[in-house]
């Protein structure tokens, strides 16, 4: 008898230590600028189901999302800190909430990063909508998911990046981006009241890319971000090295 209870407890113990060896699950969710076409998905807006989700080679994509996790990865290779992307290009905040279940709350997240925004605005602003953006709804419905993620998980760290938008390349030609602009800076400003109001990791992109823009080169207005959405390989750079700074200014990693 008791050589059996020990050898459950053994068992246990190393189930335990198995499980813990995993180490942190990091989740990267939001629209194109996190995807970077990961899972082979050639760009478009497949499904997490439908896409590769094997091929090293590809699994993170090509952003600022693979830049963190590569960097954590090869750095702290006794963490087995473990990554995974569900960015999927053109997303609002209302497709994430469709996913949520299978592409957040189903991974068991232990930092989830979220950045979202600048798509909600592109399809409002194409619809011709008379009605005014509904900011309150928006923010509202970004809480009510971040309620949900950290309900299923308490100890849940959250990093959330806020929207941007920029004046360069095929943007100029666009008659409308003074209002774009502001109503992005309206998503930008929610998400700093979302992060502080949680507790969140909370990272200024636009004042990021707002002192990028403005700096050198002076002569090449899409060196950092090239059709006034969408960073250059330069501008995931930036991107990653913010998010590090942050995250483990704040404690989260490493």
């Amino acid at each position: 008898m008791l050589k059996h209870v020990f050898l459950f407890t053994l068992a246990f113990f190393c189930a335990g230590l198995a499980l813990s060896a995993q180490g942190l699950r990091i989740l990267f969710i939001g629209d194109s600028i996190t995807d970077g076409n990961w899972g082979n998905s050639d760009g478009s807006a497949v499904p997490s189901s439908a896409r590769n989700l094997w091929d090293m080679n590809h699994i993170y994509g090509s952003g600022y999302m693979y830049l963190c996790a590569s960097y954590y990865q090869s750095r702290y290779p006794e963490k087995q800190y473990r990554f995974f992307n569900r960015g999927i290009s053109g997303n609002t905040l209302a497709d994430l909430e469709k996913r949520w279940e299978e592409d957040a709350l189903s991974l068991k997240p232990d930092v989830l990063s979220v950045l979202v925004g600048t798509n909600d605005v592109h399809y409002y602003i194409g619809s011709r909508i008379s009605e005014p953006f509904d900011t309150t709804a928006w923010e509202r419905r970004y809480r009510r998911l971040l309620d949900r993620a950290a309900e299923a998980n308490p100890d849940l760290k959250i990093v959330l990046g806020t929207p941007f938008v920029a004046f360069t390349g095929p943007m100029k030609k666009s008659g409308d981006f003074a209002r774009r602009d502001s109503l992005v800076k309206c998503l930008s400003r929610a998400v700093r009241r979302i992060a502080s109001d949680y507790h969140a990791v909370c990272l200024p992109y636009d004042e990021m890319f707002g002192r990028l823009l403005g700096g050198e080169p002076a002569d090449q207005d899409t060196y950092w971000i090239w059709d006034g959405i969408h960073p250059t390989p330069a501008g995931h750079r930036k991107m990653s090295e913010l998010w590090m700074e942050k995250v483990e200014r704040a404690g989260v990693l490493p």
